[in-house]
Parts: C-alpha cells; sequence; structure tokens
C-alpha cells in the first residue's frame, strides 16, 4: 500500500504516549511477542524520543551547510530505524553490540582516492545487519561488501544524472494502471531472459503475489495488489514523481531494501564528512570531478527518501 505522505506532519500520529502504546501493542500481539501490554507501556516513550530526535536532525540538516549535512542525515536516520525496530523487538538494545554502527570503511583514504570505488564492509554485529535482519529477515550479510559506485546505482530517481553523466540507463520506469503493472519487454534482452524465465523470476523475487496477465509485441501485464513501497524487491518507488522502476539487469544490492541503501550511503559520506576533511573541504568548494552532482543530488534525494521509506514501514505495520 502506499499511503500519504507529508514531510512535515506524517509522524505527528504517533507523537502521544497512548496512540504510540497502542500501535506499539497492536505490533507486539501481531509477533505473539509476550507481555505485550507492559512492553508497549514501556517502550511508548522511547519510541517517540527515537522519531522526535530523528526528525530533528533531519530539519536542521536541511538549513546546515553541506559540510556537515551527510553527519546529520545519517544520524537521522539512525534514530528513525531505531524507532521502527522498537515495533519488532520489544527489548531493544539487549546487548551494546547491536549499537555499533554494524558496517566500516578505511578511514584513510588512498592517495588516488576514488569515491566511486570506495568500499563499505558489513560486520557481524551492530545495527546494520541487525536493522536486515529484524526489519527485513536478512540473514548472514556478514563479510560481504559492496562501493558507493553500486549503492548510489541502486537509487532510481538518480537514473537521469546517470543518463547526463555516463549515457547509461540505472533504472527502467514501469507503467501503473490501478493494480496492472506495464514492463517494457525489452528488459527481456538485458536479463537474458525468455518471458517465461522472467515471469518465473519476478515471482521468485518478491513476497507479493504477482500474477502473469498477458502480453503483446513491446509489453508484459502483471497484477499487483497491495504492495509496499518500501520493500517491493526488485522494483524500486519514487514518491516525488509517483512513479516504479525496475532494474535494466540483474543486480545483487537490487535484493536490499531501499533503506539499507541509504543507510550505507549516509554512513560513509558521514564518516567521510567527519575524517576526510581535505577531501571533503576540495569536493565541496572545487568539484572537481562527477562526484560532487552525484553526492549532491543524493543528498537532496535521501533529505525526503529515508524519512518516507520509515513512514511506510510504520504505517504497513499498523495495519
Amino acid at each position: 500500500m502506499i499511503h500519504p505522505y507529508d514531510h512535515e506532519n506524517s509522524f505527528l500520529y504517533f507523537f502521544s504516549a497512548s496512540t504510540s502504546q497502542e500501535f506499539l501493542k497492536k505490533c507486539y500481539l501481531k509477533q505473539n511477542l509476550e507481555q505485550a501490554e507492559q512492553k508497549s507501556y514501556e517502550n511508548s516513550y522511547p519510541f517517540i524520543y527515537y522519531l522526535e530526535h530523528g526528525q530533528v536532525y533531519y530539519q536542521q540538516a536541511e538549513k546546515a551547510p553541506l559540510v556537515i549535512k551527510p553527519i546529520l542525515y545519517f544520524y537521522g536516520l539512525v534514530h528513525l530505524v531505531k524507532a521502527c525496530i522498537l515495533t519488532v523487538d520489544p527489548n531493544y538494545p539487549e546487548t551494546t553490540s547491536v549499537l555499533a554502527h554494524g558496517v566500516s570503511t578505511r578511514k584513510r583514504k588512498k592517495q588516488h582516492y576514488n569515491f566511486f570505488q570506495d568500499e563499505v564492509k558489513f560486520q557481524k554485529s551492530g545495527l546494520f545487519p541487525y536493522m536486515g535482519e529484524k526489519l527485513f529477515h536478512m540473514k548472514h550479510l556478514e563479510g560481504e561488501k559492496t562501493t558507493m559506485g553500486e549503492l548510489l546505482s541502486q537509487i532510481p530517481e538518480l537514473n537521469d544524472l546517470y543518463n547526463q553523466t555516463e549515457g547509461r540507463t540505472t533504472y527502467l520506469e514501469i507503467e501503473q494502471d490501478k493494480d496492472l503493472f506495464i514492463f517494457p519487454k525489452k528488459i527481456l534482452d538485458t536479463f537474458h531472459m525468455t518471458e517465461t524465465r522472467f515471469v518465473e523470476y519476478l515471482q521468485s523475487k518478491s513476497d507479493f503475489n504477482i500474477k502473469f496477465k498477458e502480453s503483446d509485441e513491446s509489453v508484459m501485464n502483471f497484477m499487483l495488489k497491495n504492495i509496499n513501497t518500501y520493500y517491493f524487491k526488485p522494483l524500486r518507488y519514487s514518491p516525488d514523481c509517483r512513479k516504479f522502476f525496475f532494474p535494466p539487469a540483474k543486480d545483487e544490492l537490487s535484493d536490499f531494501p531501499e533503506l539499507l541503501i541509504h543507510f550505507l550511503l549516509l554512513y560513509n559520506l558521514s564518516m567521510i564528512a567527519r575524517y576526510e576533511t581535505e577531501w571533503w573541504s576540495e569536493l565541496i568548494k572545487m568539484m572537481p570531478n562527477k562526484d560532487y552532482p552525484f553526492i549532491q543530488t543524493f543528498l537532496k534525494i535521501t533529505a525526503t527518501k529515508g524519512p518516507y521509506l520509515i513512514y511506510q514501514y510504520l504505517v504497513d505495520m499498523k495495519i
């Protein structure tokens, strides 16, 4: 379901102890968790404070100079994520190990540093693997790594910038008519699949009931009902243009919820803003290459997309 989202006021619904307690109780009962009443009472204020603090970080980030924006957005997202975790883990944080970031990057960058090739590595414990497991049932992420370039190509709103700077398409727009989703048949060429195999692939990837309806010379039609917009792999949704997008080729990261993609990008950008002062300052002042437009555009996108993804997750839990 696409729930109406208002950047300024959407979280206000939860800013009441009685409302948040009722919401958490419903979440805990749905999962058959013990002491749902008591735990929801204990967690109602921490839940509100996580959301409130997260929003304050985002609000301050919008007013702040670019040099510190990534730090504020990252900690804003961290607080909002912790509110989500409280809906599925009433004892969070049970140990100090879950409080670490759960992801690492090279602190000192090499001499010929390339932002797009810069890597982040997933750790065994900490917030990143914990949110992956608790919110999206993703396990065994430890030891995996990815690059900034791979992560940026997972943001559908950056497709136009990729087109302009590199002449390549990172996402294809999917037409939608209510519950009907219309895929261009040219996808079959880039996926190297027959129509039957592609239908099987799409159905195996999704947690939702996708029904293949029919096809003609240029398109394939699928029926989908009540899908969410924060984790519908491998489709991604852009609330700005209210459209769905699909990757033009298979990619390991297309299985990742977009919330995790934003978390990883903001983590590394916040580390760069804190520890790579010289490179970061030169990037902002000199704008020497394509790094600047991609980072600047991503920060504009994540300013609203991060809270949007969190809100969609929470409202889905409410139903």
